[in-house]
């Protein structure tokens, strides 16, 4: 008897902490669609099988370009772009591409490998005014250059300040709230305002105001999928060179003139 309530104990437990990981699970997709984290929420379907890496799908296949269909080629070797309609070329522009850097993590245990890929792929989506949302490793490289530690803040953490003041998150927006009550708003979207803090840089959570970068990306950007993508820049003196982090930048008027010409659907050819 006494193994038989064990055993129902133990079942318990096991069934309670799966419907507590469904409704976290739930939960959190559903914070990921309301703030509109398509990238973030394209990441956790792969990771759970629930949809096929699409980069290394387009990779695996590489007909030749249709004669009658315009398709894009980018010259990593060249840094240069041409858009083309067989043997015609329609426009070439210069283009910033990875610089094949390696960033490896805290303790060495992984890395990120900055390089543009190679092969077939496809312009997946477009987009106007697109928001860039930082990845983790945007924040490690910024901690790195300025010999700081990195914290990423969680929902319902707080970090102390030396004012007196905690860190938090209150709402969309990463905040510092004084012993008083008082919130206000702290960092915000913009590169060079991240959030330091106890010789720290603070890694805003996905959803909030302080992860959300407007006009980093230039003014379009064409998707390519897993996130990389044809996009324009606020930093033109870097077209030319081997400077991103993957992504192929433009200057703001070549992807503007692009934008209006390529369609969802066209080639991409990477070599």
């Amino acid at each position: 008897m006494f193994v038989g309530i064990v055993a129902a104990v133990l079942a318990a437990s096991a069934w309670f902490a799966y419907s507590t990981m469904q409704v976290r699970f739930r939960r959190d997709v559903n914070r990921i669609v309301f703030n509109r984290n398509w990238e973030l929420l394209e990441r956790v379907k792969r990771e759970v099988g629930v949809v096929n890496d699409s980069l290394q799908e387009e990779l695996a296949s590489s007909p030749a370009p249709s004669a009658s269909r315009p398709y894009i080629v980018v010259s990593i070797a060249d840094r240069r772009l041409w858009y083309r309609q067989g043997d015609e070329t329609l426009y070439t522009t210069r283009v910033a591409v990875g610089s094949g850097k390696t960033l490896v993590k805290h303790g060495g245990r992984s890395e990120y490998k900055f390089d543009t890929p190679r092969g077939r792929l496809v312009v997946q989506s477009r987009e106007a005014d697109p928001v860039w949302v930082p990845p983790d490793w945007h924040y490690l490289e910024l901690a790195r250059k300025k010999g700081l530690g990195v914290v990423k803040l969680a929902r319902g953490q707080v970090i102390p300040v030396p004012d007196g003041a905690v860190v938090t998150v209150s709402g969309n927006d990463v905040v510092k709230r004084y012993p008083d009550g008082r919130e206000v708003a702290y960092g915000s979207g913009e590169e060079g305002k991240e959030i330091i803090a106890g010789g720290n840089v603070i890694v805003p959570p996905f959803g909030t105001n302080q992860r959300k970068y407007s006009g980093v990306l230039g003014t379009h950007r064409l998707n390519l999928g897993d996130g990389y993508a044809l996009h324009g820049t606020n930093v033109p003196s870097s077209i030319g060179h081997a400077v991103s982090h993957g992504c192929v930048r433009l200057r703001n008027e070549d992807i503007d003139y692009l934008y209006g010409m390529v369609a969802v659907g066209t080639p991409v050819y990477i070599y």
